[in-house]
């Protein structure tokens, strides 16, 4: 019996998250691709199932995202997400042959997260106004935000037990459930540590969340969206002209320390990058750094 888009979603759902051991976030990504793609074969091609997809199928599909004016790395995102289906597909001998193998992805050129000067992030810090209720917690958040370039997720998934003050160490479940040990500042912890010491002891957390660092008022995990809104807040608070987002610390935390002279692979290993290439994105360093590190350092200047 053939099986239908429903049953195979729901097959590669399950092994995106036992055999891949993805995060949800990720999972939710991968399904939302694959929506789009078999509500098209549905419509367009109702007769044809998920075992008989031919890469003509595919490229159909392709064309109508750039039709609808879809940016490229929208485009490219959705066409990984197909693939990753097609790859599970043969992984469990459902069809001996692959048709997204030669799909294309668009074109992409390298692009740069916006970045904060040291001047800007401190002006975002220092503008938290800690008299008000939720203040310690914001600031305590966006000083880790900075000092340990974590993820958003990272941040709230982040539990009482995986920080070391007394060395100055979080551990962290990035993405695919590794774990890594990230340093944290002098200032990050001075304010994490009045947060737990003075403020969050106030706060009576509900069943299922009373190992997580940071809390709302009504005693759950903050959500992506708050920490964001909390940023953007911030960012209107001080009349800057960015668009400032949770990546945005990340990505000036990683730029701050490569431009300070830190080793790249230890930048890699801080950020929880798997490839040293995705770590090179944030070597956006200027030619005449460039030219001083080669006159300093090749033998053969």
């Amino acid at each position: 019996m053939a099986k239908s888009w429903d049953q195979l979603i729901r097959q590669f759902q399950h092994y995106l998250k036992i055999e891949r051991s993805l995060s949800e976030n990720s999972i939710i990504a991968y399904l939302q691709d694959m929506d789009k793609f078999s509500g098209y074969m549905e419509k367009n091609h109702p007769d044809t199932g998920p075992l008989e997809v031919r890469l003509e199928h595919l490229r159909y599909f392709v064309n109508g995202l750039a039709q609808l004016e879809i940016s490229a790395y929208t485009q490219s995102r959705i066409i990984s997400g197909i693939k990753a289906f097609f790859r599970f597909m043969m992984y469990e001998d459902l069809i001996s042959e692959d048709p997204s193998q030669l799909l294309e992805s668009p074109k992409l050129g390298r692009k740069l997260p916006d970045t904060l000067s040291f001047q800007e992030i401190t002006s975002i810090l220092e503008s938290i106004p800690l008299g008000e209720k939720e203040g310690h917690r914001n600031r305590a958040m966006l000083e880790i935000l900075y000092s340990s370039g974590l993820r958003v997720t990272e941040l709230i998934e982040l539990k009482i037990s995986n920080v070391y003050a007394d060395v100055g160490f979080l551990r962290v479940i990035g993405k695919g459930n590794k774990e890594r040990l990230v340093p944290v500042g002098r200032d990050a912890l001075k304010y994490l540590k009045y947060y737990t010491e003075e403020i969050r002891p106030h706060v009576k957390p509900v069943k299922g969340h009373e190992e997580f660092v940071f809390l709302n008022r009504r005693g759950k995990k903050l959500s992506r969206v708050m920490i964001f809104l909390i940023i953007k807040k911030q960012v209107e608070a001080i009349g800057l002209k960015k668009n400032v987002s949770p990546h945005t610390f990340r990505h000036s935390f990683a730029t701050h320390m490569i431009e300070g002279g830190a080793d790249l692979r230890a930048v890699q290993e801080m950020l929880g990058h798997e490839s040293i290439t995705t770590t090179e994105i944030y070597t956006h360093l200027d030619r005449d750094y460039l030219r001083q590190v080669l006159n300093e350092f090749h033998p053969r200047k």
